[in-house]
């Protein structure tokens, strides 16, 4: 088996290139502005982690079945990259968010007073990235991204 015929590996990468580039005609229709930065930016609809977690189930699954120790390990990987989109990466997101608004608002704060800024203060600030995780329905429909990708991915190149 050569790396051009490891259907897994295939049906992941193709998940997430598919799951990011979707992004940009779903914002579009949800938020009538094109963003072509959502291509290589994490979070939104749908999670590209999801999508090639399960791509990479679904297509060890049918390759060498359920019961093998490739698929627990698939499984057990895909579980933990799906939790933690949702949990650890969804938080640190809110927490930018959060932060974000408060620099913001001690910056007008401390325009208000005298002498407490100044122009480079304020060049030193870093806005803080707040698209990291991902909210349930986005990790769900990355999730069945994955699984119908890995599907096609499998019966159209398994047969080679």
């Amino acid at each position: 088996m050569t790396i051009f015929n490891n259907v897994p590996l295939i049906a992941s990468l193709v998940a997430i290139v598919f799951a990011q580039v979707v992004k940009v005609p779903i914002y579009l229709i949800v938020s009538r502005k094109i963003d072509l930065g959502l291509i290589f930016s994490t979070g939104g609809m749908p999670s590209s982690h999801s999508a090639a977690v399960t791509a990479l189930m679904t297509t060890t699954a049918i390759q060498y079945g359920l019961a093998s120790p490739y698929f627990a390990i698939a499984t057990v990987f895909g579980v933990i990259v799906m939790f933690d989109a949702t949990g650890v990466r969804r938080q640190a997101g809110e927490h930018a968010i959060v932060l974000n608004r408060l620099v913001l608002e001690f910056q007008e704060l401390a325009k208000h007073a005298k002498g407490l800024t100044s122009p480079k203060q304020e060049e030193k600030t870093k806005h803080l990235k707040e698209l990291l995780g991902h909210k349930p329905m986005e990790v769900f429909f990355g999730a069945l991204t994955g699984i119908a990708i890995g599907f096609l991915l499998d019966y159209l190149l398994g047969t080679f």
